[in-house]
């Protein structure tokens, strides 16, 4: 029998962390957090990184594992992730991926490679130069025509996975986006069940609107502050982040606190916009609205779903 693994996706603020915690109470699971933001030691208002009293009994994995100024892949978050996996399954635990970053749910669910390519620091450099001289922007349309699919997923501001994917690109001739395809991609060892939870648009919009409200009293502008403070800087990879580059752009005076806010829940509204795509591509995704099911419903689903099998 393949070992059974629980994956709970879903665009940001539409309530996975609660309902997880709940499953990895009944399942006796363990959590591996995949998410690109919560890796990062310090930084815990604004990737709205979960409590050690949310956390409950149920223990958590890639969490709080880098500092601010590593730069993290998602290489690295393969061979991390896969330690965890292992220790959650040696202990005969359910391990349970819960997160909104698909692309590191596939690296630990998928027949996936990430080293295929060879880094090439002269053409890297190269694409850092442009970017800096141009704007991410400039880079992010050279991969219009040769890695269509790339330019739609991948964000203009994540420079780093845009100047990863020009250089897969020049150092194979094989489109970044090819590395996720064929027949044997969805191909593993493991028995997964994977969720992703949905609501109606304008609802998700609004709870994303009042969680960057919720930050805000939370003290995320002195969060940004002490990181300011430490040394961290507005072109690292972890800051970057959504919430974290536009309040470090208040604090270097390029715009008020105001459009700081509205643009935090613009790129958040945004980004649940390209989760949301990014999940619909998955054929193994199984869609649980949360306008036409009760949370008790979803856990009930999920349960019987697991247990049954």
């Amino acid at each position: 029998m393949k070992q059974k693994i629980l994956v709970l996706g879903g665009p940001t603020a539409v309530g996975k962390t609660e309902l997880s915690i709940k499953l990895g109470e009944i399942l006796d699971g363990e959590i591996i957090s995949a998410d690109s933001m919560q890796i990062y030691k310090q930084m815990d208002i604004g990737s709205a990184k979960v409590t050690k009293e949310e956390m409950r009994d149920v223990k958590h994995h890639m969490i709080d594992i880098v500092s601010p100024e590593i730069q993290f892949s998602v290489a690295d978050f393969k061979e991390m992730g896969e330690k965890s996996l292992a220790d959650i399954i040696s202990r005969s635990k359910l391990p349970m991926i819960v997160g909104g970053t698909g692309l590191y749910i596939n690296a630990l669910t998928c027949n996936v490679t990430f080293t295929e390519s060879e880094k090439d620091d002269e053409y890297r450099r190269y694409l850092e130069e442009l970017a800096q001289e141009h704007g991410n922007n400039y880079i992010h349309d050279m991969l219009k025509s040769i890695d269509p699919i790339s330019h739609n997923d991948i964000h203009p501001n994540n420079r780093k996975r845009v100047i990863r994917a020009l250089e897969v690109y020049k150092s194979t001739g094989k489109p970044f986006s090819s590395y996720n395809a064929g027949d044997d991609f969805y191909k593993t060892d493991y028995d997964i069940f994977y969720y992703v939870l949905t609501m109606d648009r304008e609802k998700l919009y609004t709870r994303i609107n009042k969680r960057v409200d919720i930050m805000m009293a939370q003290g995320l502008v002195e969060e940004c502050i002490e990181l300011k403070k430490l040394g961290y800087t507005s072109n690292m990879q972890s800051m970057q982040g959504i919430g974290y580059k536009e309040i470090l752009y208040y604090l270097e005076d390029k715009i008020s606190l105001e459009e700081s806010i509205n643009l935090i829940k613009q790129g958040s509204r945004n980004y649940a916009k390209r989760q949301l795509t990014w999940f619909r591509r998955d054929p193994r995704c199984v869609f649980l609205d949360k306008d036409k099911l009760s949370d008790e419903k979803i856990l009930t689903k999920i349960i019987n779903d697991i247990s049954n099998k």
